[in-house]
């Protein structure tokens, strides 16, 4: 399973979003910090969860990256996180 595809599941599991776009940036960012020549080290989530929003754009993203504190141990370089209701 690719890392794109286990952040959708662990996202969708935990959070139930109305909405969730996954984008990986990694080509966008070769030969910067973190980046690997497989890919999947830089994304861009868009998600539209009413308990994410509720809790405020700090909180929520806090949340986010709770959630996926074992692919941020294992090569996930930087996420791009836009939350909405």
């Amino acid at each position: 399973m690719s890392r794109q595809e286990r952040i959708r599941q662990i996202l969708q599991q935990a959070l139930e979003p109305r909405m969730l776009v996954i984008h990986d940036d990694s080509a966008q960012h070769r030969g910067h910090g973190g980046w690997r020549p497989e890919g999947e080290t830089h994304f861009t989530l868009e998600i539209a969860s009413a308990e994410l929003f509720a809790t405020g754009r700090v909180a929520g993203q806090r949340r986010i990256y709770q959630l996926l504190a074992a692919e941020l141990a294992d090569g996930l370089h930087a996420l791009s996180i836009k939350i909405t209701a």
